[in-house]
C-alpha cells in the first residue's frame, strides 16, 4: 500500500507520551503541517514513567484484560523493528524470564497461545540474569522485547521536530474543523485534531471535543527506579512484580489500581513491590531508589480507542491502557491513514463501539 499524502493539511496532536509523539511524527511525514501540545513537561505522563515493556507473550498469558491475543499483539510487537531504527531508539531483545512455582502454569499458558519458550531449572535462570536468586524454577520466552522509555519518548519526539513537528507546552481547550484554542491563548489554524490524551485531559474536555472518551476509566500505576539489580538480560517477572533491567539499575513495577486517578506515592504499595522484587533479587533490598507515579486511560473491553470520532474532525487515539508503548506503530499507521479518508483498518478499536445499542463484552 502506498504512502498516504497529507500535503498541506493542517492537524492538532494533543498529547506528548508515546501514542501522540508517534501519530504526529507519521502525520508530518506523510506532508501534514502538525502542531503537538501537551501541558506536561516532556516526560511527565505515563508514557514517560513507564519500564517500555514491548511484551506480547506474557501480556496475553498473564493479563485478560489486554483484548488482544498473542498473534496481534506479536504483530504489533515486529512493527517496532523498523519505527525504531527510524527513530533512533534502541530495542532490547533480551526477552522474558517469569520465576516461581507458577512457572510450569505459565508455560502451558505460552504454549497454548503460540509463544515461544523453554523452562529452566533455578539454577539455569540464575545464569540467565545476574544476581537472580537460584531458588526458583522460571520459564523463558524470547518473544518479548523492551525499551528505555524515558530516553524512547525523547528520540521520537526529536523525530517528530525533525520531521517538521512544532512541539508546545500547552493544553488544548477548544477545537472546531478550522480552528484550535490552546490555554496559551493562541489560535491555531487547524484542519483536524487528534486526541491522544492521557486521563487528566479526557476527562477534563468531558463530551466537547470527543464524546467517545466519556467511557474511558483510570488506572494508577506506581514504579520504581532502583539504582542496583541488573543491569542487561531479560525482563523477570515473579508474582505480583517485574524487575527490567536498565544500565543505571532495575526498573521494579508496577501496582495497577482501576479507578483511582491520584499520582500520590503510597509508600505502602511502593513496600510491597520492593519486597517481591528483593526476593528476586536480593541486591535491591538497600538500595536507593526513585518511586514515580502515573495515571493510565483504559476502555470498558480493555482494547484501545483508535478511529473516527462523532466529533467532526476529530480522531481518537487513546486508552491503550499498559500496551501504549507496544500499539504505538501499529496506531500511528491507522491515523495517518484514516487522517487521508481511508477506511479504517483496526475495526476492533472503533470508538464508536460503546455506543448506546452497540454490543461490548466488557472485561472486570
Amino acid at each position: 500500500m502506498s504512502q498516504p499524502s497529507l500535503k498541506g493539511a493542517r492537524w492538532i496532536v494533543a498529547g506528548a507520551g508515546v501514542l501522540g509523539a508517534s501519530v504526529a511524527w507519521k502525520l508530518a511525514q506523510a506532508g501534514a503541517d502538525v502542531v503537538l501540545c501537551d501541558p506536561a513537561a516532556a516526560g511527565d505522563n505515563a508514557s514517560g514513567i513507564a519500564a517500555g515493556m514491548l511484551a506480547p507473550a506474557m501480556e496475553a498469558a498473564l493479563d485478560p484484560e489486554t483484548g488482544l491475543d498473542f498473534p496481534a499483539l506479536a504483530a504489533a510487537r515486529d512493527l517496532w523493528s523498523s519505527f525504531a531504527q527510524e527513530a533512533g531508539i534502541a530495542l532490547d531483545r533480551s526477552g522474558a524470564l517469569l520465576a516461581g512455582t507458577h512457572a510450569e502454569r505459565i508455560a502451558a499458558q505460552l504454549a497454548a497461545i503460540g509463544a515461544a519458550h523453554r523452562i529452566l531449572s533455578g539454577a539455569d535462570a540464575a545464569v540467565l540474569s545476574s544476581g537472580l536468586t537460584a531458588a526458583h524454577p522460571a520459564v523463558f520466552t524470547p518473544e518479548d522485547w523492551r525499551l528505555d522509555a524515558p530516553a524512547a519518548l525523547a528520540c521520537l519526539t526529536a523525530a517528530a521536530q525533525g520531521a517538521g513537528v512544532r512541539v508546545v507546552l500547552a493544553a488544548l481547550t477548544g477545537f472546531e474543523p478550522g480552528r484550535a484554542a490552546l490555554s496559551t491563548g493562541e489560535t491555531l489554524a487547524a484542519d483536524g485534531l487528534v486526541a491522544a490524551t492521557g486521563w487528566g485531559a479526557a476527562t477534563a474536555w468531558g463530551a466537547s471535543l470527543a464524546p467517545e472518551l466519556s467511557v474511558l476509566v483510570p488506572i494508577k500505576g506506581q514504579i520504581l527506579r532502583s539504582t542496583a539489580g541488573p543491569t542487561d538480560g531479560p525482563v523477570v517477572r515473579g508474582e505480583g512484580v517485574y524487575v527490567a533491567p536498565g544500565p543505571q539499575g532495575a526498573v521494579i513495577g508496577a501496582t495497577m489500581q482501576a479507578g483511582v486517578s491520584d499520582r500520590r506515592i503510597e509508600p505502602e504499595a511502593v513496600q510491597r513491590l520492593l519486597t517481591k522484587a528483593s526476593a528476586l533479587f536480593p541486591s535491591l533490598a538497600d538500595a536507593p531508589n526513585t518511586p514515580s507515579a502515573a495515571v493510565r486511560a483504559a476502555s470498558p473491553d480493555g482494547l484501545p480507542l483508535v478511529g473516527r470520532s462523532r466529533k467532526t474532525g476529530v480522531l481518537v487515539a487513546v486508552g491503550a491502557r499498559r500496551n501504549g508503548w507496544l500499539l504505538a506503530p501499529m496506531i500511528a499507521g491507522e491515523v495517518v491513514r484514516l487522517a487521508a479518508g481511508q477506511d479504517a483498518g483496526l475495526a476492533a478499536f472503533d470508538p464508536g463501539r460503546f455506543a448506546a445499542g452497540t454490543a461490548v463484552q466488557a472485561r472486570n
